[in-house]
């Protein structure tokens, strides 16, 4: 199957349910655990990430799929002060937990918004940044979320995309081929690196990826399989195929002496609009 066929499937297979994945953020927590609990990086992941904000006192930024929030009680303390800060989700659930958390936090003001990302309801140019992290994957219209982000941002403003590489966590990714999936991360099949920076060029005239320098090595079985049975096609998988993959993992484990070393490729995409 060609890689784009495989792209099509996993944006297939990722945007169905959104509505039970993510009207809270316990599935979510499960895969969050993985990397939590596993990965190491001089630097964390949402410190690295909230360094490539604009640095501007009182800048109004714009988090797109804000999820529960987490970003930002770690990344607040990177951010120059004053910033006014717009969380927006689907995800009405979602987002009562992010500002929830979110409001307590040394910012100028915090909102939130219920909204589509191929339709932001501000008016142009209203933004210093848009951060969109670990969720076009998710859109299956990026083109249109690309040109919603353009029009919503300042003349010079900054987009920040995350995403993952091809490659990411390709050790654990090839045991759920026995649920039918590809061995490859499904967000990276549906928008990896290579397919956020043309998106951004496309609409931008830049893109400069970033990749975070990270590692991981995984030495507790279970939580291989709670985060990989949080989403489709896993979560409704029927027995028989649970089981498979219990033994997968537990063949993994035990071939690479109870520990696995997992390949990561995390990284940000920053583009600016012209001024």
């Amino acid at each position: 199957m060609c890689l784009r066929r495989l792209g099509e499937q996993a944006m297939s297979n990722i945007t169905s349910g959104m509505g039970t994945q993510y009207s809270d953020s316990s599935k979510l927590a499960a895969r969050a655990r993985l990397h939590r609990e596993f990965s190491t990086a001089e630097v964390g992941w949402f410190t690295w990430t909230a360094r490539h904000l604009p640095a501007r006192p009182g800048a109004k930024i714009l988090d797109v799929g804000c999820g529960p929030g987490w970003f930002w009680p770690e990344a607040v303390a990177a951010l120059a002060p004053q910033v006014v800060l717009t969380l927006l989700d689907q995800s009405q659930g979602m987002l009562d937990e992010a500002l929830e958390r979110c409001r307590p936090l040394p910012l100028a003001s915090v909102t939130g918004v219920a909204a589509d990302a191929t339709r932001l309801p501000f008016p142009d140019g209203t933004f210093d940044a848009v951060i969109a992290m670990h969720m076009l994957y998710h859109v299956s219209d990026q083109e249109q979320a690309m040109r919603e982000f353009h029009r919503v941002l300042r003349p010079g403003g900054t987009l920040l995309v995350t995403t993952n590489g091809i490659d990411n966590m390709r050790e654990l990714y090839r045991l759920t081929t026995v649920f039918g999936s590809s061995p490859t991360d499904p967000a990276a099949l549906a928008f990896d690196f290579d397919r956020a920076e043309r998106l951004m060029r496309d609409r931008f005239g830049n893109a400069t990826l970033s990749v975070h320098p990270q590692t991981m090595r995984v030495t507790d079985p279970e939580v291989v399989y709670l985060a990989l049975t949080s989403y489709p096609p896993g979560d409704t998988a029927p027995a028989e195929q649970q089981v498979a993959f219990r033994t997968a993992i537990d063949e993994a484990f035990a071939t690479s002496g109870g520990a696995l070393d997992v390949t990561k490729q995390v990284g940000v995409i920053a583009a600016r609009k012209s001024a």
